[in-house]
């Protein structure tokens, strides 16, 4: 498995990571095959103390108990929830970042996070206080590192530009290439890209059956169909879910593209993408001309 460096943290990760979000709640299938990713060579783990309310953590810090400085695991906190109770709040604030971060700490079975990440963000957020919890949770030892997840670029501007970030979480594939628009600007602070849904909520991998109502963003059900035929042809010696990964994985701000897997035949599939080399030139360019970048419409810097 290829690995890169995370931002500047000096923190190295495999180039395909392992979304945890869709591993199933059973933890007979769903601790096998953390381990399987692991064995397989993924390091990179991401979860969120939402999902599951906190049993996706649970689930992570059992698969790796007694190994834990083998593996780099990220989380994410923002979303306040209350146990047993369905829905969440926004609440970035110090107070509940600081009791998020213990209640992680225990289910993830550490004493330290790699990768800490806000779980969204809004220009309403009381942006000096939040970089001070994260920096002293730093400097403590409780995190290696801290970024965050959004796509709002107003959001990420003011990280890039505030705080001492290494990291930025943002859904990125063929069919979604609008991060593309501010990766310049993200690679001249030394930040990294996390591409989450690389292969487009399951429609670049070919399993899914694709309906005539089906859409994904502005792209239609003939346009699902016809992205799967030409990464099966932009890459014909490999599955069009792995095409997709890496194409995810050509932006040299990219660090790191995390597929999630409900099975361990897709999570193979997946690990395998990682030890491939890149897409052609040509297969790049016949991919982007296809399916251009659009931009975000909302929530930007100016």
């Amino acid at each position: 498995m290829k690995t890169r460096e995370l931002g500047k943290s000096g923190i190295q990760i495999s180039a395909v990571g392992l979304g945890c979000m869709s591993l199933p709640p059973d933890p007979s299938v769903s601790l096998p095959m953390l381990r399987q990713a692991f064995e397989a060579g993924i390091t990179f783990f991401d979860t969120a103390d939402l999902y599951g309310q906190g049993r996706n953590e649970e689930l992570v810090g059992q698969a790796f108990a007694g190994m834990r400085s083998e593996v780099v695991i990220a989380t994410k906190v923002g979303n306040r929830f209350e146990p047993g109770k369905p829905g969440w709040q926004w609440d970035p604030s110090p107070a509940y970042i600081e009791q998020a971060i213990a209640a992680s700490l225990r289910r993830l079975r550490t004493d330290y996070i790699d990768l800490y990440q806000l779980h969204g963000g809004t220009m309403d957020d009381p942006f000096d206080e939040i970089v001070d919890v994260l920096e002293r949770l730093k400097e403590k030892g409780w995190i290696r590192a801290y970024g965050i997840s959004s796509i709002r670029p107003n959001v990420i501007q003011r990280y890039l530009q505030g705080a001492n970030i290494d990291s930025i979480m943002m859904q990125y594939s063929l069919l979604d290439r609008r991060p593309e628009e501010w990766f310049a600007e993200i690679r001249s602070y030394d930040v990294s890209v996390i591409a989450r849904g690389p292969v487009a909520r399951g429609w670049l991998t070919g399993r899914k059956e694709v309906n005539d109502d089906d859409t994904y963003l502005e792209w239609s059900a003939a346009d699902l169909t016809r992205a799967i035929a030409l990464l099966q042809k932009a890459a014909p010696e490999r599955t069009p879910g792995q095409a997709a990964l890496a194409f995810s994985l050509h932006p040299e701000v990219v660090a790191c593209a995390i597929p999630g897997a409900s099975s361990p035949d897709q999570l193979s599939e997946n690990v395998e993408a990682g030890k491939l080399s890149g897409l052609t030139d040509d297969a790049l360019r016949e991919l982007k001309q296809a399916f251009p970048a659009a931009q975000y419409k909302e929530h930007r810097p100016f």
